[in-house]
């Protein structure tokens, strides 16, 4: 998901009635879930985007110091 960031992706699961998606980063020592949410549309939300790459940012700055 290279809008939300490099080793970013995305995992869909089906439930009897939501469809669930999972934002994940894969780095060498973890892997990181970013956000869980229910998708009703195809697009992912902007504010879903935006919360991703914040969080993203504070976890590299955090893990640096």
């Amino acid at each position: 998901m290279p809008n939300i960031g490099s080793r970013c992706h995305e995992l869909r699961i089906r439930d009897t009635d939501k469809n669930w998606r999972l934002i994940y980063r894969i780095d060498d020592d973890a892997i990181l879930i970013v956000e869980v949410f229910n998708q009703a549309t195809r697009a992912i939300p902007n504010n879903v985007i935006e919360n991703c790459k914040k969080r993203l940012s504070k976890y590299d700055i955090d893990s640096q110091e």
